[in-house]
């Protein structure tokens, strides 16, 4: 059995990966793992990985787990252009430092954004309060600043003047909350132009065909209660 991929494209990271292996014409078979069915909390699914989180990945005997784990051993193994992951010791270093900040930063901010904007009124009927929405989108704005001043600046991409995985990476996540029905780009023009340059870099079909899922998560149907019994610790767990 060659690479199989285990992917929601609902999920931020796996719209990265999604991405990255097609761009670069990795084969692989990609095994659906729907998040809003609790099929990531599945005994079956554990056996791949015992996390119970996707993106995941299985090559021959070889299983492995988190995002950014998994793109780094897709750059290792399959010969990409080196743009993506640098082997120059000061750009490749920039990546990591990127891939180390988001974690907590810029992808806790666009997860939050999407479920009390989205996905807790209308995917699991739980109201968010006015304050506590505010509070997010005001989170996601300083967050989106600091992204802007401290990793883009004034380059073309986030390391320098080629794409990268910290470009990808990050483009993914703040397609979260564009999915929600922010205005992540409104009055910033040099974000909105960086955004404009990922997606042509990485092809505006494969972009969209990535997106399609999240771009309309404002329209999932209200979950059955016992999927929203099953998945309520894990989302709070995930966004607090």
């Amino acid at each position: 059995m060659g690479l199989e991929l285990y992917l929601d494209l609902l999920s931020q990271p796996c719209r990265a990966i999604y991405i990255f292996a097609k761009k670069n014409r990795i084969p692989f078979e990609m095994r659906t793992v729907e998040l809003l069915k609790g099929q990531h909390l599945s005994d079956a699914f554990a056996q791949v990985n015992p996390l119970k989180k996707v993106p995941a990945l299985k090559d021959g005997d070889f299983t492995l787990a988190e995002s950014v784990a998994i793109l780094l051993y897709l750059t290792r193994k399959y010969k990409v252009a080196d743009h993506w992951y640098p082997q120059d010791l000061e750009a490749c270093a920039r990546v990591d430092e990127y891939l180390a900040w988001q974690h907590t930063t810029l992808r806790r901010s666009c997860l939050r954004a999407l479920w009390h904007k989205v996905m807790f009124p209308v995917f699991l009927g739980e109201p968010v309060s006015p304050e506590m929405l505010a509070t997010t989108l005001a989170e996601l704005d300083v967050t989106l600043q600091l992204l802007e001043d401290k990793f883009l600046q004034n380059k073309a991409f986030l390391i320098g003047p080629h794409v990268s995985l910290a470009d990808l990476v990050a483009i993914t996540e703040l397609m979260h909350p564009v999915g929600a029905g922010c205005q992540v780009f409104e009055g910033r023009p040099k974000l909105a132009a960086w955004c404009r340059r990922v997606e042509a870099a990485v092809g505006e079909d494969l972009f969209r065909e990535a997106h399609e899922v999240i771009l309309k998560a404002k329209d999932s149907p209200p979950a059955d209660p016992t999927i929203k019994q099953k998945l309520m610790p894990a989302v709070l767990a995930m966004i607090r």
